[in-house]
């Protein structure tokens, strides 16, 4: 799916999700709260909570009530997975047939300035 054609949860999710792969959340740091990630999102709350719902259903975080919601042991590597398998699924058979149109290898690739 497009990121213009993702619906504004799954956007937040992705920003989310990218900032645990990249370790700016590790293992058990806290997340932002729903209020502070929509205000620097520039999001609805709901819109946000319902993204942190979606990680809290898939065990990607724990939430201790009164506190906030932190990054479940394991997060990292499954999200990892989970987004290589739609890489392989859905981002790079496009790529793959665009290269070939073009005649381009997986070298030529690498020795890009591009």
């Amino acid at each position: 799916m497009n990121k213009a054609n993702k619906p504004v949860y799954l956007k937040l999710r992705d920003i989310i999700s990218e900032s645990i792969l990249d370790g700016e959340y590790r293992e058990g740091d806290m997340l932002p709260s729903v209020r502070v990630f929509a205000a620097e999102q520039g999001a609805n709350p709901l819109t946000v909570a319902k993204a942190y719902q979606g990680f809290q259903e898939d065990g990607l975080v724990t939430v201790k009530r009164g506190v906030g919601m932190f990054v479940a042991a394991g997060a990292k590597n499954r999200l990892r997975v989970a987004q290589r398998e739609d890489f392989i699924k859905n981002i790079w058979p496009p790529v793959q047939r665009q290269m070939e149109r073009l005649d381009l290898s997986i070298d030529d690739l690498v020795k890009s300035d591009a």
